[in-house]
């Protein structure tokens, strides 16, 4: 037995001892001492933590998808997704051009070349849509990481880390409020434990984060943290909500056991993947 597997053994083992609740706070905590910690130290921290996370997720993504009978270039797939992580992170720190965003155009080719000379495969496009759709839902989403890390034209760790803070205020508001209060039903046909009152809880505990950051960052003015709240509490909702969908589709419960008490980092960081594209929009427009 491997040494990493005994040590995976091993904490698993030790978060076994614990309930749920406290499973899930235990891991959060040592979740966001890793991103915390990554994202302070500088560029190069912060690029090696998330593709990382970027990766581990992509591949989760490919895995659930196969359950379901679909057939997607698994290692091709997630190979893109590095690849766009990178040029992303490449060209929004300045170091090459962004003439070299062109070369995702022959690499995404290659999905189709593969399938062309793949002959046991009888429906080949339903393989190419899933493994598009694993670059589109996750590898995209944390390559607009890179813009939000880069605004702006140098690394500045302050609006990410303050969009993760809300991110994480708003899931643990819902949870909670959901838990104790929640009566009425957000979403029954997708996600049946949702209410209404878990997601005005994360929305009120997100916006009092904004409102803290705002006294301590220079980065935006207390209005713009507040609008940022706003994005990313409905974008984190509706994020979960959308991979409560996948799941349902292919009826299973978490996406994985990777992250105990919270299941696999699609559960995790579903909320960060449908809020990213909004957040760099507000950036760019407003």
């Amino acid at each position: 037995m491997s040494c990493g597997l005994c040590k995976s053994l091993k904490m698993t083992s030790l978060f076994n001892k614990y309930n749920n609740l406290t499973q899930r706070i235990l891991a959060a905590l040592i979740g966001v001492l890793i991103i915390v910690s990554a994202l302070v130290s500088g560029p190069w921290f912060y690029f090696t933590v998330f593709l990382a996370i970027c990766v581990v997720t992509q591949l989760e993504f490919y895995k659930l998808v196969g359950l379901d009978g679909m057939i997607p270039l698994k290692t091709f797939g997630t190979f893109s997704g590095i690849a766009l992580f990178t040029l992303t992170f490449l060209v929004e720190g300045g170091w090459i051009g962004s003439d070299y965003y062109y070369l995702m155009f022959p690499i995404l080719a290659g999905v189709y070349l593969i399938y062309l000379y793949r002959k046991r495969v009888t429906k080949p496009f339903r393989g190419i849509a899933f493994t598009f759709l694993g670059i589109i839902y996750v590898a995209v989403p944390f390559s607009l990481l890179n813009v939000i890390v880069f605004h702006p034209g140098i690394y500045t760790f302050e609006i990410l880390l303050g969009a993760l803070f809300m991110l994480w205020s708003n899931d643990t508001g819902a949870y909670f409020a959901g838990v104790r209060y929640g009566k009425r039903k957000l979403f029954e046909r997708v996600s049946p434990k949702k209410s209404w009152e878990g997601s005005l809880g994360g929305f009120v505990l997100s916006l009092a984060m904004a409102y803290v950051i705002s006294n301590f960052s220079q980065v935006f003015t207390p209005g713009e943290w507040i609008s940022m709240g706003v994005i990313i509490s409905i974008g984190g909702t509706y994020g979960d909500l959308v991979e409560s969908l996948f799941k349902r589709s292919i009826e299973i419960k978490d996406s994985g056991r990777l992250i105990p008490g919270h299941g696999g980092f699609l559960d995790r960081f579903d909320g960060l993947l449908l809020s990213a594209p909004f957040i760099v929009t507000f950036l760019k427009i407003f």
